[in-house]
């Protein structure tokens, strides 16, 4: 792994749930010497990216990084347009809705509006999402150009559960499904006990740039709920992909 991949891998071990890591904790789970860890945090450090707290000497992510999100958002408001109506399609359905966006390969969670109910799915900000084993990526490569899909179809799929769709054929009817449907539906495909229904975002290629997904308890879910999780679902990815190209 180069140097820049190194310090990349210690950015990404920071989560929600644990936003500082101590310098012994960060070089076990990077697979590094404790020496080398603490030269790439040094070098991100100087640069803004990592900072250490001056009391417990853990690090946490640097401001520097705040920044550079800015800048980014400044050219793609991907999550400032795309908000307002993540929460309105939660209001309505009553369920947890997360928003993604596409970036190496696969979908990264990077809004998450939770469902009021206490028997809800909980999905983090930051959680990355394989492409056959959601509604969200489904949903993607059913929008995608035919090459896209094709490549993907080619690769080993892992199982994430019993229910994972992992034989081709199998995923190539459900991409074909959302792509006639204009939303895709995954039981349980990713995570026991959740039912998630996805619709993807278009860019001003027509390309997909990311998805939301409706994810629900998969016991409160029968076809005629999907089927309405579906058309709302449809309709806010259609708004958002308008706002996106300046059309809404």
């Amino acid at each position: 792994m180069s140097t820049v991949g190194k310090a990349v891998s210690l950015l990404e071990l920071f989560t929600l749930h644990e936003p500082e890591i101590g310098l012994s904790d960060l070089a076990r789970r990077a697979g590094l010497d404790k020496a080398t860890a603490r030269r790439l945090l040094m070098a991100l450090a100087a640069h803004r990216l990592i900072e250490q707290e001056p009391r417990s000497r853990r690090y946490r992510l640097g401001a520097g990084l705040s920044r550079l999100a800015r800048i980014r958002d400044a050219h793609f408001p991907f999550v400032r347009l795309a908000a307002p109506v993540v929460r309105e399609l939660s209001q309505e359905t009553g369920e947890t809705v997360h928003l993604s966006e596409f970036s190496a390969g696969a979908l990264l969670t990077v809004h998450v509006e939770l469902s009021a109910k206490a028997n809800r799915v909980n999905v983090d900000v930051g959680q990355v999402l394989p492409l056959h084993g959601t509604a969200s990526g489904i949903a993607f490569l059913a929008a995608s150009r035919l090459e896209v899909a094709s490549a993907y179809l080619e690769k080993p799929l892992q199982a994430f559960t019993a229910h994972t769709m992992t034989e081709r054929d199998t995923l190539a009817k459900a991409i074909a499904f959302a792509a006639a449907s204009g939303y895709s539906r995954s039981s349980q495909g990713y995570e026991e006990g959740v039912h998630s229904i996805g619709a993807a975002i278009l860019g001003a290629d027509g390309q997909p740039v990311g998805t939301l997904s409706i994810a629900s308890p998969v016991s409160r879910v029968d076809d005629q709920l999907a089927a309405s999780q579906g058309e709302a679902a449809t309709r806010a990815a259609r708004l958002i992909s308008a706002r996106l190209t300046g059309e809404a």
